[in-house]
């Protein structure tokens, strides 16, 4: 199994998971911590090595900071600079060797070009807080024997049993996660 260095956009994993809270209980410091606690534990299940960023461009300081905590490292942006750029300019230095973990559309675009993995912040926490929601559902029916078989247009030709090349090539990559 390769080893990733995973990019976390913080409080974009954080909005996913405090839906349904006001709007700024999931930025306060005890949930960064918690986040940072389960990261670590992911870190020593899977191996990977984790980099957390979080945005201090209204009110961070004038240089970038860095901590490790428990195996992975938390990075907080300088002022003025947004943690999407950071995670943008880390993907394009790794490329192909990171996954990238944020809902934001154009993070993932970005990152996509560098040559990275892209994960939603929803997808990435199913994962992150549960082992067992780690495989996504087939679209399955039954046929008219009661037959199981994939959704697919009757035009395209090929295995209809089959998944498209690029789900296949996705889900090998998942598996690492």
């Amino acid at each position: 199994m390769v080893k990733l260095h995973v990019i976390i956009d913080g409080y974009n994993l954080l909005g996913v998971r405090s839906r349904g809270f006001s709007k700024g209980s999931f930025m306060t410091e005890s949930s960064r911590e918690l986040l940072i606690r389960e990261l670590s534990s992911y870190h020593q299940r899977k191996g990977h090595a984790v980099t957390v960023v979080f945005d201090g461009w209204r009110d961070g300081f004038g240089t970038e900071q860095r901590e490790f905590r428990s195996g992975v490292e938390v990075l907080y942006s300088r002022r003025g600079e947004r943690a999407d750029q950071v995670i943008q300019r880390m993907a394009q230095e790794l490329g192909s060797n990171c996954a990238v973990v944020s809902s934001d559309r154009e993070v993932a675009v970005s990152c996509r070009a560098a040559g990275a993995f892209v994960m939603g912040a929803q997808e990435f926490m199913g994962r992150l807080t549960g082992p067992g929601s780690a495989t996504q559902p087939i679209p399955w029916k039954k046929d008219d024997e009661g037959e199981s078989r994939m959704r697919r247009p009757s035009e395209k030709k090929g295995n209809p049993r089959k998944l498209p090349k690029a789900m296949r090539a996705r889900r090998r990559k998942l598996k690492g996660f």
